[in-house]
Formats: structure tokens, sequence, C-alpha cells
């Protein structure tokens, strides 16, 4: 499985509020700055289809359990619902739902031809061995067969899950329909029809954007410090390419603890020491620090790559960074984004900032579709280009609203389902007669 990206140390508080009320409060809000009629709000406040499932699984012990899990889907007007699964304890309804809705924001930003879509199991992976894990992903992807396939809703990994676990789903998927059909999953092994490139999109995608911020601050990367919450799959790709961009890290936390190096910690070496089953906390070659210091460090750039509401109205005042990074998906509450927003911190909101995993699970679909695939070279190249162009679309409006970064990106996102949602007169002047 993905090293421990989407937890924290105990020593940070969550300051758990609920997400769904969170991101609707920003459709809300953004709707009204475009000046859109309250019936825009109407459609996308809620989920198109949300399904609820039980999935029994007798374990190794003899024991049987039974495990919720969610599938939602928000909004298909501009193409099958897309998103990735994830396993973790604290999935609940809500959560899903409003990641299914920043699901719908991101393509919509990124305007590919997708809609948001979202699943999880309320699980401790570590709790299951091999066999058991399997056979939950497999009972999974039976419940939720009749509302999926790639041309409905595309599944994906996320936090916990990984290309064996979405090998095993595909795998159940063909069985179940009696042939390969590789456009049903992104993120998924190569040799099963995977895309090159897939496993480092969403750290590259988060580097693109940290660039492109740089520029818009005349900030020179190669004497720029960072520090990174989160070091799985995401945190330690956005590291890797930080640090090939000259960018000296000095610090980074995970479930395990923290790690810090005034003169930058060695990130190959970082690397290959959780490779290798070990954890950050134990690398050897720097000093402890808890989330709460590294937090308010006086670095460059803050990069938080694990899960919600890390960014609070008690966190917030102490940071210093220039640009905040949101690699993760909700790590700032509103109060938290207030905070930021007063004291000029260049902010690039997670539906722009983490939008390259989705991007590259677009190329996979589309790949498995021509049944043709690209070398990694030409994905990147086209990753790049769409990241830059949805960061330039997201400043302009930035700068043409006199607004925040995360409330331009609603904006453009909002903006672009609009325009479909009008092209196929799903809205005239307010008219829902069609709906």
């Amino acid at each position: 499985m993905t090293a421990e990206e989407h937890k924290v140390e105990a020593d940070i508080s969550t300051h758990d509020q609920n997400p769904y009320d969170i991101v609707k409060e920003l459709l809300k809000e953004s709707i009204d700055s475009l000046g859109l009629d309250e019936s825009i709000y109407q459609i996308l406040k809620k989920p198109m289809r949300v399904l609820e499932v039980s999935i029994p699984l007798r374990k190794d012990d003899g024991k049987m359990e039974n495990f919720t899990a969610y599938r939602s889907q928000h909004i298909d007007i501009l193409g099958p619902t897309k998103g990735g699964i994830r396993f973790h304890p604290s999935v609940t309804l809500d959560e899903v739902k409003a990641l299914s809705i920043w699901m719908s924001l991101k393509s919509a930003i990124i305007e590919l031809p997708l809609g948001g879509g979202k699943g999880g199991v309320i699980v401790d992976p570590d709790d299951l061995n091999e066999r058991e894990l399997e056979e939950l992903s497999r009972n999974f992807i039976r419940k939720i067969t009749p509302i999926i396939g790639p041309e409905k809703d595309i599944p994906a990994p996320d936090m916990n899950t990984d290309p064996e676990v979405m090998g095993w789903m595909i795998d159940e998927y063909d069985k179940l329909r009696g042939y390969n059909i590789p456009g049903l999953i992104t993120g998924k092994p190569i040799v099963l029809g995977g895309s090159q490139g897939r496993l480092d999109a969403t750290g590259r995608g988060v580097v693109i954007t940290i660039r492109e911020a740089a520029n818009v601050l005349n900030m020179d990367l190669s004497n720029a410090t960072a520090a990174i919450q989160g070091f799985g799959n995401v945190g330690s790709a956005t590291a890797k390419f930080l640090d090939e961009l000259g960018v000296k890290i000095v610090a980074i936390t995970d479930a395990s603890g923290g790690i810090y190096k005034e003169d930058g910690l060695d990130i190959q070496a970082l690397i290959e020491h959780v490779d290798q089953g070990e954890v950050i906390a134990d690398f050897n070659k720097a000093d402890s620090i808890s989330n709460e210091k590294m937090f308010a460090l006086p670095v460059d750039i803050l990069i938080p790559a694990a899960i919600e509401n890390q960014i609070t109205a008690e966190t917030a005042p102490s940071i210093q960074a220039k640009i905040v990074a949101e690699a993760a998906n909700g790590p700032t509450t509103p109060e938290g984004n207030d905070i930021l927003e007063e004291k000029g911190t260049f902010i690039i909101p997670d539906i722009l900032c983490n939008a390259g995993g989705v991007t590259v699970s677009y190329f996979e679909w589309v790949q498995n579709t021509m049944n043709y695939y690209w070398k990694e070279e030409k994905i990147n190249r086209e990753l790049e280009e769409k990241m830059i162009s949805a960061f330039t679309r997201v400043h302009d409006m930035k700068s043409d609203k006199e607004c925040g970064m995360r409330q331009a990106a609603y904006m453009v996102g909002i903006n672009h389902i609009v325009t479909a949602l009008r092209a196929r007169g799903w809205i005239k002047n307010g008219d829902l007669s069609k709906l």
C-alpha cells in the first residue's frame, strides 16, 4: 500500500469541520460573485446520485465484519463522473459527497470532459491482511458495479489505495462482464493498461503550479525553502520535483513524526529510506520536529499533503510561508483561508493544485479507449500544458474579480460547467423545468 501520506501526527488537531458544508458555502459565494442565478446553486449543491453499500467480509480468524462504503456521483453534464476510492476509518458520507463536488470542479478547471465522483470504504486497511484487503476490494467493486463503467463512472486510487488495489478491482469487474474493459479504472498497473507518468502525476502537477505561482511573485525557486506535511505518493513526488528545481526542503512530517534540517534534507536518501520500509521519524540525517513547529517555520513554500482541516483558525496565524500549495484535498478551513489571505499569502487551492492526478487519469482513459499508449515524455508534456493553462485561467479570474485564488478557482470551474448546462438547454433564464 502507499505510505501514510494521509495521516498526521497526533500533536496537531484536525478541528473537524464538515467538508460538505464547506464546499456548499464556497459554491454559493462563488455563484453569487459571478452574478449567476440561484438555480445554478440548486443544481450543483447536491450529487446527482449517491450509493451506500454494506460489504460483509469473513476474516481469517473466522469472524464476520460488515463494512460500510459509498460512491458519490456529482454531475455528468461534461462526461462520465471520475474520482478515487479511499480506504480510511474516517470516511463519511458527507466527505465523499464533498470530494465528488471538488472532482467536478477540478475537471472543469482543467477543461476535461468529465464530471466528479468519489468512493470510500470505512476501514483501517492496517487491520486487514493482504487476503482480506483483496477480498474487501473485490466485494466493493461488485457492489457498485451497477452504477460504474467507462462511459458512466470511472474509479481511481485515492487515500490508502494504489495500483495493486486497482488491479484487483478491474479484474473483478472484468470477470463480472466477461471481457476486458481497461477504461473502467485508472491508476491501474501499466501491464493492465495503466498510463506512464500516472504515479507521479499529482506531485508533478503540484510543482508546476508552485513554479507558476513563483513566477507571479518573482520568487527564485533555486533560492527558496519549503516544508511538506505528508510523505506518501503525493508528498514524496512533490519533494522529488521541488528538489530537482533547487528548492531546499527543510522539514517533512507524516504519521511517524517529523524531521528538520536547516541546510536542507537529502530528498533522494529519504525516498530510498522510505522505500526500504522505514519511517520518516527514523531518518537519522535530520533533527525531529512537530507538525505545529513545521507549520510555523519561516519557509517560502508550505505544502499540506495530508488530510483535511489542517490549516485552521488556530494554526494559520503562525504560518509564515509566502506560498501555500494545497496538495491535499480540503486542508484549509474557511477561517484558516481568511487568515492567510489577510496576510497576503498566495494560496494555490486544492482544486487547482492537485489536479494533475485526474488529468493524467484522463489521459489513461483516453489511451484505453484508443488502445494506443503514449510515452511518458508525451504524458508529462500534455500535463504541463493543461496545468499551466488552468493556472492562468484561475489567476486571470483572480485579477479580474479582485478576489482570492480559491474563489477564483471555484468561479472558473463553475463557469465551465454552466457553459455546458446552457449548451444542453438545462438552464434558460433560471428555468429548471428540464431538470
